[in-house]
C-alpha cells in the first residue's frame, strides 16, 4: 500500500495518477474527497481528514509500506517553520506506530546553504525530523518551480509583464512539477532502497527571469518582460492578498537566498536533469493557460 498525501495539489495528483497506472494499491488523504475526480475516486482507498491529525494519519498508515509526504503552503500561517512541523510531527509518531518502511518527501535545493532562507528553511526542518526517526527516507530537492508562473498568469496576459523579487539577470535552476511527480513515483514504486538521502529535480535549464521573459515572448508570440520589484514592495503585495505578515517575509526572505545563490552548489554536482526544459514547458502548459 502507498499513501499519497495532498491529492489534488498539483504534485500529489500528477504522482497519483503515474501510480494508478501501475495498478498498486494506493490510499490517499483527503480533507474534501469530492476534490478528487470521480474516475479517482473509484480506484483508490480514501481517509477524510488533515494530514496533521494523529488519528487520520494513523488509520492512513495502517499496513503502508511508502509515502508520499507533502505539506502544502499556509499563507494564513504567522510562524511558518511550526506551521510545517506541527503538520508533521503526528506523521512521525504514525511511522513508527505503524510500521511504514519509506518516506518521500518533498523539500528544496541548498540544504547546506547554512543561512536563513525563508520559506525553504522549514522544509529543511521537516527534512530533519524526518529523519530523526530513523525511516528510510528520500527528499526530493527541487529548485524554482515553474509552476510559480502560474500565479501571475492574468498579468502575462493583460500587461505582457510578470514580477518577482528575484534579481533580473541571475540565472536559476528549474523544474516542472511533472518531474517532481515522476521522480516522486519511481520512488515510491521501488521497494529495494534503504537509508536517506537526497535527490536533486531540476531542469535542463537555468534561467534568469529576463532569460524566462525572453522564451516566454517566443512561446506566446507576444512581448513578455520581467520588472524586478523591491522586497519592501513585494511583501506589500503578498500582505494585500490576504497573507500574514510572517509568510510574506518567508517569501521575500526565500528569493534573497535565490539571489544568493542558495541552490547553486547542488546544481553544480548535476549528472541527470529532469526532462522538461522551460521552452517544452511554456508550450505545454503556459501557453493553454494564458489562453484560457
Amino acid at each position: 500500500m502507498i499513501v499519497i498525501t495532498a491529492p489534488t495539489g498539483q504534485i500529489g495528483r500528477q504522482t497519483l495518477a503515474r501510480l494508478l497506472t501501475d495498478g498498486r494499491p494506493v490510499r490517499v488523504v483527503a480533507r474534501d474527497p469530492a476534490r478528487l475526480p470521480p474516475e479517482v475516486r473509484e480506484r483508490v482507498e480514501i481517509v477524510q481528514g488533515s494530514h496533521g491529525d494523529s488519528d487520520v494519519v494513523a488509520e492512513a498508515f495502517a499496513g503502508a509500506e511508502s509515502v508520499l509526504w507533502l505539506v502544502p503552503p499556509n499563507p494564513q500561517a504567522d510562524d511558518i517553520e511550526d506551521s510545517y512541523l506541527s503538520l508533521t510531527r503526528p506523521a512521525c509518531d504514525a511511522l513508527k506506530s505503524q510500521g511504514v518502511q519509506r518516506v518521500v518527501g518533498v523539500s528544496s535545493m541548498g540544504r547546506a546553504y547554512g543561512k536563513p532562507a525563508g520559506l525553504l528553511s522549514p522544509a529543511f526542518a521537516v527534512d530533519e525530523l524526518f529523519e530523526s526517526t530513523g525511516v528510510h527516507y528520500r527528499s526530493l530537492a527541487m529548485p524554482f518551480f515553474m509552476e510559480n508562473l502560474l500565479g501571475q498568469i492574468e498579468a502575462i496576459r493583460s500587461k505582457g509583464m510578470f514580477f518577482l523579487a528575484n534579481s533580473a539577470e541571475r540565472p536559476l535552476a528549474t523544474v516542472a512539477t511533472r518531474d517532481i511527480a515522476a521522480a516522486a513515483a519511481d520512488l515510491l514504486l521501488d521497494d529495494s532502497w534503504s537509508g536517506q538521502g537526497s535527490v536533486p529535480v531540476i531542469g535542463p535549464d537555468a534561467l534568469s527571469p529576463d532569460g524566462m521573459a525572453e522564451v516566454m515572448s517566443e512561446v506566446l508570440e507576444r512581448p513578455v518582460r520581467f520588472q524586478q520589484v523591491s522586497s519592501e514592495t513585494y511583501k506589500a503585495t503578498m500582505l494585500g492578498y490576504g497573507m500574514t505578515d510572517g509568510f510574506a517575509q518567508g517569501l521575500v526572505d526565500m528569493a534573497e537566498a535565490q539571489n544568493d545563490g542558495i541552490y547553486d552548489a547542488e546544481q553544480s554536482t548535476l549528472r541527470v536533469a529532469g526532462a522538461t526544459g522551460f521552452r517544452q514547458w511554456c508550450q505545454d502548459v503556459l501557453e493553454p493557460a494564458v489562453a484560457a
